[in-house]
């Protein structure tokens, strides 16, 4: 990360990033996902969420550690660090699969929604990677955060949650991107999804945690992908403290 990316991450909560998978990439994956949507998605669904993305080859595989990606991580939330849990969402039209509702948030006192800054170093708990595999234009929706709200000392007003456009949320921030676009946000910021009038909205959501914290209740195997790199397969590890760098062996 440079100086600016610092910066802005440290005052919002999230971070876009140009050009995080190739032309090639995007084929690949795009490709794997219309075989998915044939087989899984009816013509009449207005949107759905796939989970499991590992099982669908190297293209997906080779996400959990992009290398356009993993110095971010390594500095936001620490090495080592492990893939907590994936999946893909497309929308066609109006709400995504868990509606419009602002959520996340570390207020009250979250144990895996956090944000600390210390000794000019940054740590985050639950932390997302979130790729467009198409534009998303203004006035398309998709992606909304409160930014700063990462280090609010006072719990989001519930009566503003809603995105559905039933009231002015001018602090609301719509974050757009082309295809190949991550935006990077840790889950202590309040965040959710704009109601979807563009072009299909396909999302990848690969969620990362540090070692000793876990969201998800379902573990990867990692002999389940024998085909993936060491580093990989060592970045599916179930959480624990014994993977502290903090611990020095102990």
């Amino acid at each position: 990360m440079n100086g600016d990316e610092r910066y802005l991450f440290d005052l919002q909560g999230f971070l876009v990033v140009e050009d995080a998978l190739d032309a090639s990439q995007l084929t690949a994956l795009n490709e794997i996902l219309d075989r998915r949507i044939e087989d899984e998605v009816a013509a009449d669904d207005h949107t759905h969420r796939f989970l499991d993305l590992l099982a669908w080859g190297k293209p997906y595989q080779d996400l959990v550690d992009n290398p356009r990606i993993t110095d971010y991580l390594t500095e936001l939330i620490g090495d080592p660090l492990r893939l907590d849990h994936v999946y893909l969402d497309i929308i066609r039209s109006g709400k995504g699969p868990i509606g419009t509702s602002l959520h996340g948030g570390a207020t009250p006192l979250h144990p895996t929604h956090y944000y600390r800054h210390r000794n000019h170093t940054m740590r985050n708990g639950l932390f997302v990677v979130a790729y467009n595999l198409y534009d998303v234009n203004p006035g398309d929706g998709g992606f909304a955060a409160v930014p700063g709200s990462h280090k609010s000392n006072y719990a989001f007003p519930s009566h503003w949650k809603e995105l559905d456009g039933s009231q002015d949320l001018p602090f609301v921030a719509k974050v757009t991107g082309r295809a190949g676009t991550a935006i990077l946000f840790t889950e202590a910021m309040t965040h959710g999804t704009l109601p979807w009038h563009g072009r299909e909205r396909r999302t990848i959501f690969y969620k990362y945690s540090p070692p000793a914290v876990s969201w998800s209740n379902r573990y990867f195997n990692a002999a389940d992908y024998p085909t993936m790199t060491e580093r990989q397969k060592a970045m599916l590890a179930p959480p624990s403290a014994l993977a502290s760098p903090f611990l020095n062996g102990a």
